[in-house]
C-alpha cells in the first residue's frame, strides 16, 4: 500500500484548494521544494506534483520549478500531472526524471490520445479521473461531462495505462474522509492499480483504503492533512505497510 504526498503548484508556491476551487486557495510553502524535501525527509517512496495553473490553462505553467523537483530527488519515484496534452509535455518530462504523466483532461475529450501515449511511452502513462457524483470533470475539474467514472476506467485500462488515480471532487481538500466506497466499486470493475484521492483526513482513513486492498486500491494520494497536521506521514505510512497486504511493485 503505497501513500504519496501531493504537492500541488500554483504561481510557483505549494498550496491545496478546496474542491478543485481555484480562488479557494491556502499557500503552504512559499517553495514546493521545501514541502518535497520535508516529505522525502518522513520516508515517502514517491511524490505526486501538479501543475494546477497548468490544469486550468492546458499546458505547463510551472514546468520549472517541477524539473527542479524531479532532479533534486532522483532516487524518488515523481509523477506529474497538470497541462500535459501532448507528446512533447509527456517526453520533457520523462526526459528530466519523472517517472510517470498523469494524464487528466485529453485522457477524457481524446481518447485516442492514451492509446496513443501507451504506445509511445510504454510502463509509464497514469490516467487521472476527477469525478463528482460519478460523472467525470476536466479543465482543472471547472467542466462536468457527460462520462461515467466506471466506463471511462475500463476504456483506458483497454489503452495499456499503469494506473488510475480516482478523485472524488467533492472531497478533495475539505479532510471529511476519503470515498472508499467509489475507489473500491472502480478498482473491482478494472484489473489495473487504483489510488485514492481526495478528503483523506487520518488515520482512520488509512485503515479503511487498507482494508480494501484486495479489491484493487494500491494506495492513496494524501494532500491537505499533511499540511494541516491531521494526519502524520511517517505515522500513516508504517500504518499502510503493515495493514496493506501485498504491493503491485509500483
Amino acid at each position: 500500500m503505497l501513500l504519496i504526498p501531493s504537492i500541488d503548484i500554483k504561481d510557483g508556491k505549494c498550496v491545496r484548494l478546496r474542491q478543485g476551487r481555484m480562488d479557494e486557495v491556502t499557500v503552504f510553502d512559499d517553495d514546493p521544494r521545501d514541502a518535497a524535501r520535508r516529505w522525502v525527509d518522513a520516508g515517502a517512496r514517491r511524490l505526486h506534483l501538479v501543475d494546477l495553473d497548468g490544469a486550468v490553462e492546458g499546458a505547463p505553467r510551472n514546468g520549472e520549478i517541477i524539473r527542479a523537483l524531479v532532479s533534486e530527488f532522483p532516487d524518488i519515484d515523481v509523477q506529474v500531472g497538470g497541462g500535459i496534452r501532448d507528446d512533447d509535455t509527456i517526453e520533457g518530462y520523462l526526459a528530466t526524471g519523472a517517472r510517470y504523466v498523469i494524464l487528466g483532461t485529453r485522457a477524457v475529450t481524446t481518447p485516442g490520445f492514451v492509446a496513443d501515449a501507451c504506445v509511445e511511452f510504454p510502463g509509464h502513462i497514469i490516467v487521472g479521473l476527477d469525478a463528482r457524483d460519478g460523472r467525470l470533470a476536466v479543465d482543472g475539474w471547472s467542466k462536468l461531462t457527460r462520462f461515467q467514472v466506471d466506463d471511462f476506467a475500463r476504456r483506458v485500462e483497454d489503452c495499456g495505462v499503469e494506473a488510475i488515480i480516482h478523485t472524488d471532487i467533492g472531497r478533495d481538500g475539505m479532510l471529511e474522509g476519503v470515498n472508499v466506497e467509489a475507489t473500491e466499486r472502480l478498482a473491482r470493475d478494472v484489473n489495473v492499480p487504483v489510488f485514492a484521492s481526495g478528503g483523506v483526513r487520518d488515520l482512520d482513513d488509512i485503515r479503511a483504503i487498507c482494508a480494501a486492498a484486495d479489491a484493487g486500491i494500491a494506495g492513496a494520494i494524501v494532500g491537505r492533512a499533511l499540511y494541516e497536521g491531521t494526519l502524520d506521514f511517517a505515522a500513516a505510512a508504517e500504518l499502510a505497510n503493515e495493514l496493506g497486504g501485498e504491493s503491485w511493485g509500483l
